[in-house]
């Protein structure tokens, strides 16, 4: 069994180059995607077809209902499952990751800390994330610095860790700043910036077109979504829309938006990777990357 990882921001053709690596191969598909786990979730979360999940195995797909919070520990779990089923098959193992933090706690065996619900939830309740990575910033500059001042969401892990523990963040293993050798080669699909871009914009209003509005309407009729989904790219937007908030135009507007600054984010995190092969791409994706994840796989 041999494992491969293709990351890449959003809309650069993961799947696409999965996908025809698996059906040349016999490879399965291990999704690493944090919000690809949630069933009914399908649409803006770009999850494989029904036709790609009949065709070739996947893997870490629909794993809990959208009320529910998921965590990366509970994702460790899964893939393991996943990598022992997959090893049984004798078939490789084909990583399709645009988590970068549920890749690390893959492939490096990130050894996670326990948690503090008392504590996220005061953490939860300050509406200002600049008080929170202050906060980090004080108590932690080591993970303040290795964290991103916008994403709430890895301020507030590394805060309830600090408060809950009393030990820094940062003090857990080597983190996700250490790059240690593995058996899991990764490929990196790179893009022109401004085409990456024009990728995200036809890819929002294909989701659009494609009954976005409609699934996100059905999942907020059908009850509370946990506060990690409703954090969803084009469902936090559409959210807001059905809310009476912003328009139609405007959400869609902020869901192109914030999915460009999302994309740069994720590159961001990969780029540091310095184990990642880097493919350049101007066209076609599954022609120009394919070949490079199956000689890793020969």
């Amino acid at each position: 069994m041999r494992e491969v990882a293709i990351v890449a921001p959003t809309a650069s053709g993961k799947s696409d180059v999965a996908m025809a690596v698996a059906r040349e191969t016999g490879a399965h598909i291990v999704a690493v995607d944090a919000m690809q786990v949630y069933r009914g979730m399908d649409i803006g979360t770009a999850k494989p077809s029904k036709a790609d999940q009949a065709a070739v195995p996947h893997h870490c797909i629909d794993l809990v209902g959208p009320h529910e919070r998921f965590t990366v520990a509970e994702f460790k779990v899964h893939a393991a499952h996943a990598r022992a089923e997959i090893a049984a098959a004798g078939a490789h193992a084909v990583f399709v990751a645009g988590t970068g933090l549920y890749l690390t706690a893959v492939i490096d065996n990130l050894q996670l800390p326990g948690e503090w619900p008392e504590v996220r939830a005061e953490l939860q309740a300050e509406p200002d994330v600049a008080v929170l990575f202050a906060q980090l910033s004080e108590l932690d500059p080591v993970a303040a610095a290795r964290t991103d001042q916008s994403n709430r969401r890895r301020i507030e892990r590394a805060l309830e860790v600090c408060i809950g523990s009393g030990k820094p963040f940062s003090s857990f293993g080597p983190g996700t700043g250490a790059y240690p050798p593995s058996d899991v080669r990764q490929v990196g699909i790179s893009w022109p910036r401004q085409t990456l871009s024009r990728r995200i914009e036809q890819r929002v209003h294909a989701m659009m077109n494609a009954g976005l509005l409609d699934e996100v309407r059905a999942l907020a009729g059908a009850g509370d979504m946990s506060r990690e989904a409703r954090q969803a790219l084009g469902y936090k937007e559409l959210l807001a829309h059905l809310a009476g908030e912003v328009s139609l135009d405007e959400a869609v507007a902020d869901i192109v938006l914030h999915t460009r600054q999302f994309a740069v984010r994720q590159e961001r995190w990969f780029r540091r990777d310095p184990r990642i092969q880097w493919v350049p791409v101007q066209n076609d994706p599954v022609a120009e990357v394919t070949p490079h994840v199956l000689a890793l796989l020969r």
